[in-house]
């Protein structure tokens, strides 16, 4: 849910206008910020208010303090969690985008899940992506998707739905890609709005096999509504075990 401006304590504020200007290139990577003194009257703050937000900065991982240079930004900052909608793919790389590796692409009818979140009726078809991420040889994810039956997105959103069959009739001939990836292409124009949320589990048998690890593994599981409007298009599920790759969400009060 987003939080305006005026309801963030000040120092979130400050915090969030200064890595938004790390993250649109005001202040690249490998860059040194301005000194303090310097930095407080260009944003227009009190030093200490500043002091505070470079330390949550430096703790998240966008800065770092070097002796005898000051604070440089990190030439890989920590992408910017889910108050932007991302493929999980981009969203868990650390910059290096995991690959998707495709295991099943087909269409089944509604289930308990997909019914409450796509609100789906009985007897539609649904198109279900299953995928394994994986970064360094290592499966690091896994992903359920399922997009909004095709008479819905034919009116709601066309062009996902005219990007999802294309995908699925090219995927012999390039590499995988996720359902997200996909309607975030088709969407430039397109605005759209989501829900996630975040369980602890175990992966089970089925899941540990498919990810090669044991039936008892500590996980991560997010769920995940896409809307265009008021009208959900897309739904998933991601199983994230013990040992991948840290998911970063940002929360504001």
């Amino acid at each position: 849910m987003a939080v305006s401006g005026q309801r963030r304590r000040p120092v979130v504020a400050l915090y969030e206008r200064i890595a938004d200007a790390v993250h649109d290139g005001t202040y690249p990577p490998g860059s040194t910020l301005p000194s303090e003194p310097k930095l407080a009257a260009e944003l227009g703050v009190s030093r200490p208010a500043l002091r505070e937000a470079l330390l949550l900065l430096q703790e998240d991982g966008l800065l770092t303090v070097r002796r005898g240079v000051g604070r440089t930004v990190n030439d890989r900052p920590p992408r910017r969690g889910f108050e932007h909608v991302q493929p999980l793919e981009e969203l868990i790389g650390a910059g290096t985008p995991l690959r998707v590796r495709a295991l099943l692409r087909t269409v089944e009818e509604p289930t308990d899940f997909t019914t409450q979140h796509l609100l789906a009726p009985a007897r539609a078809e649904l198109r279900f992506w299953e995928s394994v991420l994986t970064g360094e040889g290592t499966a690091a994810a896994l992903s359920h998707e399922w997009a909004a039956a095709d008479e819905l997105l034919d009116r709601v959103h066309p062009e996902f739905a005219r990007a999802l069959r294309a995908t699925e009739e090219h995927a012999a001939r390039g590499p995988a890609a996720s359902m997200l990836s996909v309607l975030l292409g088709a969407s430039r124009e397109t605005a759209l709005t989501a829900h996630s949320g975040i369980t602890a589990t175990l992966l089970g048998r089925r899941r540990g096999d498919q990810l090669g690890r044991p039936a008892d593994t500590p996980a991560v599981l997010v769920t995940q509504v896409v809307r265009v409007g008021e009208t959900p298009v897309l739904a998933a599920k991601h199983m994230l075990p013990t040992g991948a790759p840290a998911l970063p969400v940002l929360q504001s009060h």
